[in-house]
Parts: C-alpha cells; sequence; structure tokens
C-alpha cells in the first residue's frame, strides 16, 4: 500500500478519537470489579480439573490389506507384488479420545475413532493404559461404546440435557489433539440443529471451542460439568480447527449408547417408504412428508399407505420434515405400532 494511503487511512481512524471528548486520567477511571471481570471472561480451571479425569486417550491398531500400487495396475510387475503380499497386513495406528460414563469402566467414543480395529487402548489421565473391548458400534450416528476393566472405580462425567443448551452459551471441549494427550479448550455454542451431510440423523452442536483432529469422541462439557455433546467433525480448509467444530448432541447419542450397552446394538422402527419435504406455496397450504415411494412388503405398504400421501402428524403429533419423519419413526423399537394422520385426494385421514 502507497504511504500517502496509509497515512489517510491512519487521519480517518484517528478522526473519531477527537470527538469522543477529553480522556479520563487512569486514576479516574473506576476499577472494573473482580465479580464483574469472572463474568465476562469465566475460569473453568475448577470445571476442567473436576472433569478431565474421566476423559481418557484412545489408540486403535488396525491391520488392513496392502493393496497393489496404482502405478502397478495392468503391468507385468502387478501378480509379482500380489505374490509377495499375499497373506500380509499393513498395520495402522489412530488416535481419539473418549470419556467415561459409568465407574464399572465404560467409555464413550465415535465410530470412526474405533472403526475396525484390532486393538484398541485407553490411555488415562494418570498415564496407566487399559486394554478396551468393543461392545458395540452405530454407524448411522458416529457412536462406539467401549468397556475396560480397571482395577478401581474410574471417575465418570453425567450426561446433561442437550435441548436446554443455547447459542452463546459457554462449553469445554476436551481430548486429544494431534495426539498430544488431555487438552481441554473452551468457546461458545455457535448454533444448534447443523445438517453436514453425514447422516439421516444430523442434529450438530455447532461451536467456536477449538476442536482439531484427535479430539474425535471426546465430550463437550456444559459449565456444570454435563456431556452435552459427542466431539464428532470439523469444517476446516487446513485440517485444523477453524473455529467450525460438531458434536453430536447428548440426547441423540444417550438412547443409542444405552442400546449398545444393553443389546451390543442398535434396532430401529422402518416404514419402507422413500419420502420428501412439502412446503406450501406462498404460505398457503400445511406442511407435511411426502410419501414418494413404498418398498413391496414393507410395513408401510401392508398399512396401506399410497404413494402421494402427505403425512402431517404421527401419534397425533405434528411433523413437518422428512427428517422429524425419519428420526421419530427410528426411535420407535421394531414391532410397535404407530398411527399416521395422512392428508389424501385433499381429506385427511
Amino acid at each position: 500500500m502507497p504511504r500517502r494511503h496509509l497515512g489517510r487511512a491512519a487521519a480517518s481512524l484517528m478522526a473519531p478519537l477527537a470527538l469522543a471528548g477529553p480522556l479520563l486520567p487512569l486514576a479516574a477511571c473506576a476499577p472494573v470489579p473482580a465479580a464483574a471481570q469472572r463474568g465476562l471472561l469465566p475460569d473453568f480451571a475448577d470445571l476442567a480439573e473436576r472433569v478431565q479425569p474421566a476423559v481418557v486417550n484412545i489408540a486403535v491398531t488396525s491391520e488392513q490389506r496392502v493393496e497393489v500400487p496404482p502405478e502397478l495396475r495392468g503391468t507385468p510387475f502387478e501378480r509379482y507384488f500380489r505374490d509377495r503380499q499375499r497373506g500380509r497386513r499393513q498395520e495402522t495406528v489412530g488416535a481419539g479420545s473418549g470419556f467415561v460414563i459409568d465407574p464399572g469402566g465404560f467409555i464413550v467414543t465415535n465410530n470412526h475413532v474405533v472403526g475396525n480395529a484390532s486393538r484398541v487402548v485407553v490411555a488415562l489421565q494418570d498415564g496407566s493404559e487399559l486394554t478396551a473391548r468393543v461392545v458395540g458400534t452405530d454407524e448411522l450416528t458416529d457412536l462406539a461404546l467401549l468397556k475396560v476393566e480397571p482395577r478401581g472405580p474410574m471417575t465418570a462425567v453425567p450426561w446433561g440435557s442437550s435441548a436446554a443448551a443455547r447459542v452463546g452459551s459457554w462449553v469445554l471441549a476436551a481430548g486429544n489433539p494431534f495426539g498430544l494427550g488431555g487438552t481441554v479448550t473452551a468457546g461458545i455454542i455457535s448454533a444448534r440443529g447443523r445438517e453436514i451431510g453425514a447422516g439421516p440423523f444430523d442434529d450438530f452442536i455447532q461451536t467456536d471451542a477449538a476442536i482439531n483432529p484427535g479430539n474425535s469422541g471426546g465430550p463437550l462439557f456444559n459449565a456444570a460439568g454435563e456431556v452435552i455433546g459427542i466431539n464428532t467433525a470439523i469444517y476446516s480448509p487446513s485440517g485444523a480447527s477453524a473455529g467450525i467444530g460438531f458434536a453430536t448432541p447428548s440426547d441423540l447419542a444417550r438412547p443409542v449408547i444405552e442400546q449398545l450397552r444393553r443389546d451390543g446394538r442398535v434396532e430401529r422402527g422402518w416404514l419402507g417408504v422413500s419420502v420428501q419435504d412439502v412446503v406450501p406455496e406462498n404460505g398457503q397450504g400445511r406442511r407435511g412428508v411426502l410419501i414418494a415411494g413404498i418398498e413391496r412388503n414393507s410395513p408401510a405398504g401392508r398399512a396401506g399407505l399410497r404413494q402421494g400421501d402427505i403425512v402431517v402428524a404421527i401419534n397425533g403429533d405434528r411433523v413437518e420434515t422428512s427428517r422429524a419423519l425419519v428420526r421419530t419413526v427410528a426411535a420407535v423399537p421394531p414391532g410397535q405400532t404407530l398411527r399416521l394422520t395422512v392428508l389424501r385426494e385433499g381429506r385427511e385421514r
């Protein structure tokens, strides 16, 4: 930038100071009370000290088949390479985070952290390590439950209500970023109900608390030390924190984890339909979910649903989006009955 432009910019920035009245000497400025300072800039030291013993680092070892390099495919060397590598496995190592939900050794993390692990080792805050068993995983919500056999009761953290979390509330993220070990970062809830294309149950909490690779599966705490989210993904052009992180809300995660603990797997209700949202033009008409297709011999087909029906309520509760319908149906155990209210040929049935 030419010097003359810099001079003009500086002059324009400095001009308002002359209009703000005389500057007070430092002695005349009232000190900010300590309580007010605490209110503006909260101290997370006590919270971090209380919850960190329940946050664990997870090291994962997986075995993968050695693939033929692209440059050898279709050449005479491909068969030679396959013969040399037959029966061999390539060992890969990954890292993530988790948190203890039961003193007996149950630990929550992300499904993508454990993947198809052949060995999972949990490292505690005191440096001790325990081999973990994968109790169960759920790919649709990217959740997993591990079990270790501790020598004594473990420090556990409680679930909180993600529905009670408000945009602007302070949160604390804890985990194992870049494999560095126990780390906490603070921020606020930036948004709720985010869809990022991860799956049908997208309902992420967005936060500006720094979340980086290795934080996956770690907890997102509210100010009371309750887990309101599981850190799952970040949006970043560089691969590091850009101030946009996403956590699976506790209200979605908790029932999934309870099913994994009880049954080792998750069962969900299924209608057997394809759906899409109905948005009335010019605000006229009712919102609902259009039945775009029905699978043969599905529960929906046997119940008499037809293509073109518009679902407006489930068990008497209004439903206005396909995402809400999918999540409501999935939450009902298979074998139970649902009552659907539909619009067909202009009449409610």
